[in-house]
């Protein structure tokens, strides 16, 4: 496997260094799966995956096809050098993370760089953490294919929304508790002068509302909340690292969130779960139990 830097992206790599979720490797080969129907990567093509949250296991054979047949991987932050080890031995890989308040790579470099390997006529994959059009900016890059007239082919992936609450025991949906879930993102929370969410309409339109991106804003987000009339002693639970071993789980209230994600020195990547479902986590916690 070629590991590579994108020219432009080299400078800042040097002064900082790439930050990955890091599995434990177990003694279990990738299963040898045969299986009719998947399609061949073609030169030229750009394929968009969702890697998902952080487990190898939650792949899709779809995008272990993909990673097995790229002649370029263009990948977020948030991909595992696991999942990465997939990937053919001549395939080259670009890092291409964003990480929120540190040096990034700007999102149209990202998909300038697509173009250029596309039309160099290389098989090129773009794989991103959880899934390409959820927090993903996947649309923005697959508009820009579009305008370059470049084939495309997009790959669903497992959410962090979803299995992240999974792993940590939480039913983002149950009969007795809630009929709806709203999904929305944190990081700009209280960041302008103009709210970008309408928090309060957020709050009283579902029970239960899971929240992408949301560590550093937690306490503005709980504060917003409970100004909309949500009980301060509503369930919480914060989950960091979902899905891998070095996964963790707080369950508080509305009204201590914030202090005890200080206190227990959480930090990103993060999945918040607000409403009663939050509560399950203690009862139903099952990964890494055993």
């Amino acid at each position: 496997m070629n590991l590579c830097l994108i020219g432009s992206y080299k400078a800042y790599m040097d002064k900082m260094k790439q930050e990955i979720i890091r599995l434990k490797l177990s003694d279990m080969p990738l299963p040898d799966v045969q299986i009719s129907g998947l399609p061949i990567f073609l030169p030229g093509w750009v394929w968009l995956a969702g890697a998902g949250p952080g487990d190898p296991g939650l792949l899709t054979l779809h995008a272990v096809n993909a990673m097995q047949q790229a002649d370029v991987i263009i990948h977020d932050a948030l991909v595992s050098e696991d999942i990465l080890s997939i990937a053919g031995v001549d395939t080259e890989i670009f890092y291409a993370g964003k990480r929120g308040g540190k040096p990034s790579m700007k999102q149209a470099d990202i998909t300038d760089s697509l173009v250029h390997h596309a039309k160099n006529g290389k098989k090129v994959l773009r794989l991103k953490g959880g899934d390409p059009f959820v927090f993903g900016r996947g649309g923005e890059e697959v508009e820009r294919l579009v305008e370059e007239k470049i084939s495309f082919r997009l790959i669903p992936g497992v959410t962090s929304g979803i299995a992240g609450p999974e792993y940590a025991g939480i039913p983002v949906t149950h009969r007795d508790v809630n009929h709806a879930v709203s999904f929305v993102t944190g990081h700009l929370a209280g960041s302008g002068k103009t709210e970008l969410l309408d928090w309060e309409s957020i709050s009283k339109a579902t029970p239960v509302i899971v929240v992408y991106m949301a560590m550093k804003k937690i306490d503005i987000i709980a504060e917003k909340l409970m100004q909309a009339g949500r009980s301060p002693e509503e369930p919480v639970a914060i989950i960091t690292q979902a899905t891998t071993p070095q996964q963790q789980v707080l369950t508080t209230t509305l009204r201590m969130a914030a202090s005890e994600a200080k206190n227990a020195g959480l930090e990103p990547p993060s999945i918040i779960v607000f409403g009663a479902v939050a509560s399950y986590a203690e009862r139903l916690t099952w990964f890494g139990s055993a």
